[in-house]
């Protein structure tokens, strides 16, 4: 007579990891977890609508027209949502949740996507809250004429936020410190402006190569001819090369 004996392991199989939807909703969950995030959404929401009532029932009637209104509306999201797209990779190492992000999800492709969705999709949501309030005091204002935006200039503001918040994530992720890339952010465009005035020799290729002029100018929504030019090059210096460069050292960076 003899004995049936049962496999001792298990036939391998596929599990699936989670999705970029989860991914995306889980870095989301990260941006406002922590006391940093929660005060800067907070401090953005609170000066939009501060400086949204200001310009709608202060001033001339020509500045307060619904495209002036949204031209200010969006600008605290446009500074406080690059920083939030900072720590949202920053936080990583700062929080020392790098080691289980990636125990969890090994490929770090994902974990970029992910946080480069998260970081549109903050874009988008605040963008959106201005527009409301700008529509809002628009109507409340009552100002003759007043409705006179058009989609080109709704784009140019979308395009001017979305391209800030991907500034801001490309050099969280070239950096990885939160203190460094914050400074970096603010203070490299900055001198790298004041050296295209002051210096002669670089006057000529300063307006292709200066990311504020080109931002500020599509934050303005007057962006048209070469200016769309000078904003590509400028953003695939400041934005396309650090996010490439980012990308690649935490492809192989070492975990700890």
């Amino acid at each position: 007579m003899s004995t049936a004996t049962l496999p001792t392991t298990l036939a391998p199989r596929d599990i699936a990891g989670p999705t970029i939807g989860r991914l995306t909703a889980v870095e989301l969950r990260k941006a406002s977890d922590t006391r940093s995030g929660r005060w800067l959404l907070g401090l953005a929401v609170l000066v939009t609508i501060a400086v949204t009532v200001a310009r709608g029932f202060i001033g001339a009637a020509e500045d307060r027209t619904l495209t002036e209104i949204i031209a200010l509306s969006h600008l605290p999201f446009s500074i406080f949502l690059p920083i939030i797209g900072i720590l949202l990779v920053t936080g990583e190492w700062s929080q020392r949740t790098a080691l289980t992000t990636f125990a969890l999800v090994p490929d770090r492709r994902r974990v970029i996507a992910a946080k480069l969705l998260a970081a549109l999709t903050l874009s988008a949501t605040g963008l959106a809250t201005a527009l409301l309030a700008a529509v809002v005091v628009t109507a409340a204002a009552g100002v003759p004429g007043a409705w006179d935006v058009g989609a080109g200039d709704l784009g140019q503001v979308t395009l001017a936020v979305l391209l800030g918040m991907l500034w801001g994530v490309a050099f969280g992720l070239v950096l990885r410190t939160s203190a460094a890339a914050i400074v970096a952010y603010f203070a490299l465009p900055t001198v790298f402006g004041l050296l295209g005035e002051l210096v002669t020799a670089l006057q000529s290729t300063w307006t292709w190569l200066d990311p504020n002029l080109s931002l500020v100018t599509l934050s303005e929504m007057r962006l048209s001819g070469d200016g769309w030019w000078h904003l590509l090059t400028a953003c695939s210096l400041w934005i396309a090369l650090p996010l490439v460069v980012g990308t690649a050292l935490l492809l192989r960076r070492e975990v700890k």
